[in-house]
Parts: C-alpha cells; sequence; structure tokens
C-alpha cells in the first residue's frame, strides 16, 4: 500500500510528456492494493482531470454499475488508465505518449499482482492483443505468465452506441465464473505490451 501511494506521486509529479502540461490533475488510479481484478481504461475525461480519479463521469457510474452486477464494488478492484493525464479535448492518446506512461503502467501491475486484467476499450486491448479488433474478441479471456487478460468494450461506448449496452454487461457477468476457473482459459498468444509499442 505504501509503495502504490508513493508511486501515485510519483506519477503526480510527472513531466515525461507533453500531457503534463496541461492538466489539472495526473489520475495514476485508485482501489485495492492487492486486488484480483485490474481494470485498465484508456485516458481520464474532463470530471477524472478535475478530480484526479479514474472512471468519474458517466462511464463510470456505468462501470460501478457492472461492478455491482457481480456483487463487486469499486474498493473491490482496481481501476486505472494507460494514460495518467487528460488528453486536449479528449483525443485519443498518441503512441509517444502511451511509451512515456507504460512504466507507471507496469509498476502498478508489479505492486497490485491481479489475477485478471480487464481491458476497457481498444487502447488498453491493444496493448495485449495488437491486430485484434474489439469486436472479435471481446469476451474471450486468454491467460499468459499466470495472468488472465480479458478485453471488454469501454463502458463509455454504451453511452454512445446503446446496442453495445446488453453485449458489455454479458461480458461483464463471465468474470466471476472465469475467476473461479469454471470457464476455461486458453493460453494465447497475449502480446508483451513493449513489443506492441514498436509498432505504432
Amino acid at each position: 500500500m505504501i509503495e502504490l501511494n508513493q508511486l501515485g506521486r510519483d506519477i503526480a509529479n510527472c513531466r515525461a510528456c507533453r500531457l503534463a502540461e496541461g492538466r489539472t490533475n495526473a489520475v495514476p488510479g485508485e482501489g485495492c492494493p492487492q486486488a484480483d481484478i485490474m481494470f485498465i481504461g484508456e485516458a481520464p475525461g474532463e470530471n477524472e482531470d478535475r478530480q484526479g480519479r479514474p472512471f468519474v463521469g458517466a462511464a463510470g457510474k456505468f462501470l460501478d454499475e457492472l461492478l455491482y452486477s457481480i456483487g463487486m464494488k469499486r474498493g473491490d478492484v482496481y481501476i486505472a488508465n494507460i494514460i495518467k493525464c487528460r488528453p486536449p479535448g479528449n483525443r485519443d492518446p498518441l503512441p509517444d505518449e502511451i511509451l512515456a506512461c507504460k512504466p507507471w503502467l507496469d509498476r502498478q501491475i508489479e505492486l497490485i499482482k491481479p489475477r485478471m486484467i480487464v481491458t476497457l476499450g481498444r487502447f488498453s486491448m491493444s496493448l495485449y492483443f495488437p491486430g485484434k479488433a474489439i469486436g472479435k474478441i471481446h469476451g474471450s479471456p486468454s491467460s499468459k505468465n499466470g495472468i488472465i487478460y480479458f478485453p471488454m468494450y469501454h463502458p463509455a461506448a454504451a453511452l454512445h452506441q446503446g446496442g453495445l449496452k446488453e453485449v458489455i454487461i454479458g461480458d461483464m457477468k463471465k468474470i466471476p465464473g472465469i475467476l473461479a476457473g469454471s470457464k476455461p482459459v486458453e493460453d494465447a498468444p497475449v502480446e508483451d505490451p513493449a513489443q506492441q509499442l514498436k509498432l505504432f
């Protein structure tokens, strides 16, 4: 816990890329330091930048509902983003920004040691499943080095495409069974994010 708190302070002081210039607050992440499940989203938005917390807007409210649907709450999991500062105008994160932030995410994973990493949206998914389409692999777990990787649509997708809401809910409800071992998880070609970043 102490190490994770110190990491958060280090992230708050980070000046490794241009995003530091326009942020109100860095958004390291929050949740249980020993969480079995780590959710990794894309980047902070306006509300997150203002509060310094991940997923606090409309997408965050939906994520809370998704957690509730499987008998969990924020305090049971850890929630972070691949980028710790808000991109201007909520634009997509750029490859060099992802690369600059990667050591922070790597260190969070090392400290938390999650059994499962749930990627939310195509940017976090592409770190571990390069070249894959989220429409084809969402809800399909793969494992590597003792960690289960589970790609999902970003909760914000349900706000823009109503038809995805039930898909996202359905994927979320698979998680308890996967963690309990009642659903098989195949060892699949989950990639080293460092290799994927070279492809941008």
